[in-house]
């Protein structure tokens, strides 16, 4: 068995150098930090720890890799929701998890990704807010060393799990309550970020939707910003009879426009964030239980662990009208 020493001579630096490696201390060089890592991997090393555990009946270790966005304080609730459900459930089936930020590892290659979370004892990556433009990621996953669940991007393999609900479906659902109840034929849709794949299902089911109800639909891209879909709302809303939004914050941003031109369309939005219940408008709305998504995943990852081969998990959704008196407690 390959031990912390053998790492060590390997790499031509002490033992206490691959501690401090392997349990992440500060103010230890890259250069260095490289030449570790690259051993542990040549050498296949497991650290005594991480290898009692996987020895026992714990199920591994994993990473909640997770997108943090600091442009808006008020998209933090999806972020903590996602956090809360997967600690959660993870505590229950004594999985240990580790948080890193998409900021972390941006950087990395898929091999360095690799290296990195090996030397961290990981087995398992449970991976929320990955997009299309995350091409080292898809790599990483392709690659099949870690067992993968993935919230929100439909990719699966022998190893790799997906876990959301169905969004093409829920958007032509809520848009369709929505249009129906107000008899529209004029859609204004605002849409998400270009490389999100949850962007490119919910505009799946607004064409379909499009046709199905022989509407004429105008879509323009608000990345998921409440500020640019209300710039999108001044602009073309007038000449619209429904604003459909793939978001509540884009949502938001369009109803305080319309607003501000003192006219009526009817607006809805997705994914059903407490702050929807403090606008004053009531709008229809996708409703996603987010920690519950994340403790579906832990679990759907825990099923990996037992070496069961990936698929993709449609959790249900639910169209509401959220209400102040719904959210406080």
């Amino acid at each position: 068995m390959v031990s912390i020493k053998d790492v060590a001579e390997h790499a031509g630096v002490a033992i206490s150098t691959v501690s401090k490696v392997l349990n992440n201390y500060p103010y230890v060089s890259e250069a260095t930090k490289k030449k570790v890592r690259d051993s542990i991997h040549a050498l296949n090393y497991v650290p005594n720890t991480i290898a009692a555990a996987l020895s026992s009946k714990q199920a591994g270790r994993a990473a909640l890799i997770i997108s943090l966005n600091t442009k808006t304080q008020a998209i933090d609730e999806i972020t903590m929701q996602y956090l809360a459900g997967a600690i959660s459930r993870a505590m229950e089936l004594n999985i240990e998890v580790i948080t890193i930020f998409f900021s972390m590892i941006q950087h990395m290659s898929p091999e360095e990704m690799i290296r990195y979370f090996q030397s961290q004892g990981i087995s398992g990556l449970l991976i929320c807010g990955m997009n299309k433009d995350d091409t080292n990621l898809q790599q990483l996953i392709d690659a099949k060393v870690f067992k993968c669940v993935l919230v929100d991007a439909p990719l699966t393999n022998e190893c790799t799990s997906s876990v959301g609900i169905n969004h093409e479906q829920a958007q032509y659902d809520v848009a369709k309550k929505t249009i129906e109840d107000n008899t529209c034929k004029r859609v204004l849709y605002i849409a998400g970020k270009r490389n999100g794949y949850v962007t490119d299902e919910r505009l799946q089911g607004m064409k379909r939707l499009v046709k199905d109800l022989d509407l004429t639909m105008m879509v323009r891209d608000g990345d998921f910003s409440e500020l640019k879909a209300r710039q999108i709302a001044f602009r073309y809303a007038r000449n619209k009879d429904v604003v459909v939004c793939a978001s509540d914050l884009m949502a938001i941003g369009a109803m305080n426009a319309l607003t501000e031109m003192d006219i009526f369309r009817p607006v809805c939005g997705f994914d059903g964030i407490t702050l929807m219940g403090y606008v004053g408008k009531q709008m229809n709305t996708i409703y996603q239980n987010f920690y519950h998504v994340a403790a579906e995943a832990v679990a759907e990852l825990d099923r990996l662990f037992d070496d069961e081969e990936g698929r993709r998990v449609i959790l249900s959704h639910e169209i509401v009208r959220m209400e102040y008196k719904d959210i406080i407690r």
